[in-house]
């Protein structure tokens, strides 16, 4: 699934994947998530970043995201996840590519 102004590489061997987004701050992201947004009564839930990372500053738009074995549940959390970048209030201009 194609998400504007997303970016991730595709993963070798791992069961995560951590993607650069177009917003703010993605602890605060990471919060709206939890906090105030669903869709049908549903939420997707992520790691920030950047504590995965050395380097302070580094990883702050972007979040971790872990696989689910089942294809429909990965789906369905890519539809929410997609909505809730939608309804972010701290979205930023993508990039252009």
């Amino acid at each position: 699934m194609r998400m504007p102004g997303v970016v991730a590489r595709k993963p070798e061997g791992a069961f995560y994947i951590c993607a650069k987004l177009p917003i703010d701050d993605a602890n605060k992201f990471v919060e709206f998530l939890l906090r105030d947004f669903h869709v049908g009564g549903e939420t997707v839930m992520v790691a920030p970043a950047d504590g995965f990372y050395a380097t302070q500053g580094v990883g702050k738009d972007e979040v971790r995201i872990a696989y689910v074995l089942e294809e429909r549940k990965l789906a369905r959390a890519m539809e929410i996840f997609t909505a809730a970048l939608a309804a972010y209030p701290g979205r930023v201009a993508a990039a252009r590519a």
